[in-house]
C-alpha cells in the first residue's frame, strides 16, 4: 500500500485539491509519529494506517473520516497527546481518533473486563458520531488481512472476536461488503480444514458455475430487454462461510448445496424491480416458502431486495436477487451509503431514525455493571438473527430471535410490558415461554392490576425488556428487594462456608457499594433484590475488602516447597506441569476444568498438585500471600483422556422432556454416569446430568443439541454444587510445555 494507490482511490470520488492536501498532511504526521515502529511482517508500521485509509476511501467516506483512518493509532502507540491531535487537525479528528482508542491505559481486572469496557466507550462514542465504528471495522478488516504474520493462538483469538463481534457490527450497519470478508478470513483461521476444503471444492466447480450462470443470464436478458426494461445483470457466487453455515445448519454435504451462486438484477426502480420478478416467475418454477420482499419490508439495516428460489434448467437451483441501483449500494455500503455528513446534512431526520436503536441500545444497558453480562447482551441486541412481527395495526416490529411477547410488550411501551397478563398470536391464547416467528401477529392483553413477576427474567430475550422489568422492582419494592437481597447473600456465602455476618458488615457494604453507584448497605440489598447486580459479585468484591482490612492481621503460611511424587500413581492424563515431571496430579471437583478451560495448578499440603479454573472461587479468595504456591500448568496437545462434567438443564415441565433431553445426550455417542431431575415452582423442571467429555468443544456440542429439545430453556455447566458462569464456550486451545 502506498500513498498513491490512496491518492487515485480517494480523488475517484472526491477532485477537491485542499482536501487531498489535507490528507497528504495527516499521512505525513502519522509517518513522523510512527518512525521506527514495525508490524511483525517487518513492514513499517505506517501501511497500516495507509491500508485502514484505503477502506475508508473505498466505502467513499468523507474527507474527516480518511484523515482519522491515516491518525487512528497515534493516541494509543505513539507519544501525541490529544491536545497536539487537536491543534494540528482540529476537534473533530481528535474526538474521533479518541473514540476509535482502546483503553489500554487503564487497569481491569479481566480481559473480558476490559474487553466490554472498549466496547461501552466505542459505542457511546459512536452514539455520537457513526464514523467511529465505521474506522474501527476498517481497522479490523486490516488488520485481518495481515493476520497470517501472527501466531495461531493470537490467530484464533482475533479471528473469534471478529467472528462474534465486528462480523455481525458489520451486518448491523448493512455493510456487507466488510462483512463477507470479516467471516471469510476470520474462518479461515478459526478452521482451516474446512475453509481450505470449500476452496478446494469450489475451484473446482467454477467453470461449470459460470457456465450455468453465463446461460441463465443470457435467457434472463433476453426477455427482460423485450419487456423494456434496463437491466445489469451479474453472478454472485456466495462467499465461503455462508456455505459452510448452510452446510452445517441443514446437514447436508457440499455436493449436496445447489444454490452456490445467485443471479442478481439491478434495475432503474422499485417498479422495474416487481416487473423483472413476474419475468422471473414466468420462466422458472418458484419454490414455494422462499420468496422475501425486503423491499416491502426492508431489514432493520436498512438492506432492500426481492429474493426468490426458482427451479430452472435441469432441475438446478438459482436464487435471484433483484433491486434498484441506489438499494444495491445500500446493501454494499449500509449506513456508509446513508451517511448524513458526506453531503454535509446537519438535519437528517431519516438518518437519525437509523440509528435509533443504538441510542436505546445505551439506554437499555446503562445499569448493566457486570462485563460478562454487558457483552452477553450485546450480542443479543445487535448481532441475533431477527424476527419481523406485526401489531394487530400491521406496524412491524423487529426482536432478536428466541423473544417472548414479554419482548414485544416492553418494545411498545413500559406501561404495556408492567401490566401485561398474556397475549394472543394471530387469534390464540399462548404460553409464556413462546418465541415469536416471523410474520406472527401479536396482541398483548393487559391488566390495571398485572404487575411484572421476577420470574420473567428468566424468559424475556431482550436487555431493554430486563432493564424494565428491574427498574420496576427497584422503584416498586425496595423494602422487599432489600429482605430478598440480604436472604440471597446470606444463603449464597453459607454456601460458600463462610460467615455471613463477616462479611456482611455495613462498612464493607459501603465500600463494595461505591463501585456500583450504591450509597448504602440497604442500596446494596436492594441491587441484589430486584436483579440489578449479582450475589456473586458482591460476594468476590467483599472478600477482597475484608482481607483488604483484616487479612493483614493473619500470618501468611509458610512457602511449600514442591517435589517430585514418588510411589505414586501417575500424572494426570492431559495435563503438563512447567518445568517439573512425575507429580501425583489431580482436578479439582469445585470447578472440574476441561481442556479449553484456562487452568492454574495449586499445591496442596501432602495431596500434590491440584488443577483449577483460574476463575474457580477457590482460587480468586486465596490470599496474595500464597501466590509461591502456585504453578502454571498446560493442557498436553493430543490428548485422548476424557474428564466429568455436570450440566443442569431448565425447562418447562411435560411427558417426555427427560427422555428427550436423555437422548439428545445419548446420540453424541458419551457415557452418562448420573441423573438427577425435580420439578420446582411454576412448573419447571429441573435436570442434573453428569457425562464425561473430551474438551469445551465437545461440550459446546452437546450443550447446544440440548437447547435444540422442545420447551428447554437454559443449559448451564455446573461444578461443586454452583452454575459455571461461561464467558463463551470456546474451541480448544491445546498449549505445548
Amino acid at each position: 500500500m502506498s500513498l498513491q494507490i490512496l491518492k487515485r482511490r480517494f480523488t475517484k470520488y472526491n477532485d477537491k485539491r485542499e482536501d487531498w492536501a489535507l490528507v497528504r498532511r495527516a499521512y505525513q504526521f502519522a509517518l513522523k509519529a510512527h518512525a521506527g515502529q514495525k508490524r511483525v511482517s517487518g513492514e513499517s508500521y505506517i501501511t497500516h494506517p495507509l491500508g485502514v485509509a484505503y477502506i475508508l476511501a473505498d466505502l467513499e467516506l468523507d474527507l474527516v473520516t480518511i484523515v482519522t483512518g491515516l491518525l487512528h493509532d497515534v493516541l494509543e502507540d505513539t507519544p501525541v497527546t490529544y491536545d497536539e491531535l487537536e491543534n494540528e487537525f482540529g476537534e473533530e479528528v481528535a474526538s474521533l481518533v479518541d473514540g476509535v482508542t482502546k483503553l489500554s491505559r487503564m487497569e481491569f481486572r479481566s480481559k473480558e473486563e476490559h474487553q466490554a469496557e472498549t466496547w461501552r466507550k466505542m459505542f457511546v462514542a459512536m452514539a455520537r458520531d457513526i464514523r467511529v465504528i465505521l474506522i474501527k471495522l476498517a481497522d479490523r478488516t486490516h488488520n485481518m488481512r495481515t493476520l497470517r504474520y501472527l501466531n495461531s493462538n493470537k490467530q484464533r483469538e482475533i479471528s473469534r472476536e471478529t467472528l462474534e463481534i465486528y462480523a455481525p457490527l458489520a451486518h448491523r450497519l448493512g455493510i456487507h461488503k466488510i462483512k463477507w470478508e470479516l467471516e471469510d478470513l476470520a474462518f479461515r483461521y478459526l478452521n482451516k480444514h474446512e475453509y481450505y476444503y470449500l476452496v478446494d471444492k469450489l475451484s473446482k466447480k467454477r467453470k461449470e458455475r459460470e457456465e450455468f450462470i453465463g446461460s441463465m443470464s443470457e435467457i434472463l436478458q433476453k426477455k427482460i430487454s423485450e419487456a423494456g426494461i434496463e437491466a445489469e445483470i451479474s453472478g454472485r457466487p456466495k462467499h465461503i462461510y455462508s456455505i459452510y453455515n448452510k452446510m452445517k445448519h441443514q446437514g447436508k454435504e457440499f455436493n449436496e448445496i445447489y444454490d452456490l451462486t445467485a443471479l442478481r438484477i439491478i434495475v432503474g426502480s422499485v417498479r422495474d424491480c416487481y416487473a423483472a420478478l413476474g419475468i422471473v416467475h414466468t420462466l422458472w418454477r418458484p419454490i414455494p416458502g422462499h420468496f422475501n420482499d425486503y423491499i416491502a419490508m426492508p431489514k432493520p439495516n436498512m438492506y432492500q431486495s426481492l429474493h426468490t428460489t426458482v427451479v430452472c434448467a435441469e432441475n438446478e437451483l438459482l436464487e435471484v436477487q433483484i433491486r434498484t441501483k441506489e438499494m444495491h449500494r445500500t446493501a454494499e455500503y449500509g449506513i456508509a451509503a446513508h451517511w448524513k455528513y458526506k453531503e454535509r446534512v446537519k438535519d437528517d431526520r431519516e438518518f437519525e431514525e437509523k440509528l435509533s436503536w443504538l441510542r436505546q441500545l445505551l439506554e437499555w444497558q446503562q445499569d448493566l455493571k457486570d462485563a460478562h453480562e454487558f457483552m452477553e447482551h450485546l450480542k443479543i441486541d445487535l448481532f441475533s438473527d431477527e424476527v419481523f412481527v406485526f401489531t394487530p395495526r400491521g406496524d412491524v416490529i423487529d426482536l432478536p430471535a428466541g423473544s417472548i411477547f414479554l419482548d414485544f410488550a416492553y418494545r411498545i411501551h413500559t406501561d404495556i410490558g408492567n401490566h401485561c397478563v398474556g397475549a394472543k398470536v394471530n387469534g390464540r391464547i399462548v404460553p409464556l415461554e413462546y418465541k415469536l416467528q416471523t410474520g406472527d401477529i401479536v396482541e398483548i392483553i393487559t391488566s390495571k392490576q398485572g404487575t411484572p413477576s421476577r420470574d420473567w427474567l428468566k424468559f424475556v430475550k431482550t436487555s431493554q425488556a430486563k432493564s424494565k422489568i428491574r427498574a420496576w422492582f427497584k422503584k416498586e419494592r425496595r423494602e422487599e428487594n432489600i429482605v430478598k437481597g440480604k436472604e440471597i447473600l446470606e444463603r449464597e456465602i453459607r454456601r460458600l462456608r463462610l460467615e455471613p455476618h463477616m462479611l456482611l458488615k455495613e462498612q464493607l457494604l459501603e465500600e463494595v457499594g461505591a463501585r456500583f453507584n450504591l450509597l448504602s448497605a440497604d442500596d446494596v440489598y436492594a441491587a441484589v433484590g430486584y436483579g440489578g447486580v449479582s450475589p456473586q459479585q458482591i460476594i468476590t468484591k467483599l472478600q477482597d475488602e475484608y482481607r483488604k482490612k483484616y487479612g493483614e492481621e493473619k500470618k501468611p503460611p509458610p512457602p511449600v516447597e514442591l517435589k517430585p511424587w514418588k510411589d505414586a500413581a501417575m500424572p494426570a492424563k492431559g495435563v503438563k506441569v512447567q518445568g517439573i515431571d512425575n507429580l501425583l496430579i489431580r482436578f479439582s471437583k469445585c470447578c472440574n476444568p476441561l481442556p479449553g478451560d484456562d487452568i492454574i495448578g495449586f499445591t496442596t499440603r501432602g495431596r500434590g498438585l491440584s488443577i483449577h479454573r483460574v476463575d474457580c472461587p477457590n482460587i480468586l479468595r486465596r490470599p496474595s500471600a500464597e501466590k509461591e504456591r502456585y504453578l502454571q500448568v498446560f493442557w498436553e496437545a493430543d490428548s485422548d483422556a476424557s474428564y466429568p462434567v455436570e450440566i443442569e438443564v431448565t425447562g418447562m415441565d411435560r411427558p417426555n422432556l427427560l427422555a428427550d433431553v436423555m437422548y439428545a445426550v445419548s446420540e453424541s455417542k458419551i457415557n452418562i454416569t448420573a441423573v438427577n431431575g425435580r420439578m420446582s415452582k411454576n412448573k419447571i423442571a429441573v435436570v442434573h446430568l453428569t457425562f464425561v467429555v473430551k474438551n469445551l468443544e465437545h461440550l459446546e456440542f452437546i450443550m447446544n443439541k440440548i437447547k435444540k429439545v422442545k420447551d428447554v430453556f437454559s443449559v448451564k455447566r455446573y461444578a461443586g454444587g454452583r452454575p459455571i458462569e461461561e464467558k463463551k464456550v470456546r474451541q480448544v486451545s491445546h498449549k505445548g510445555g
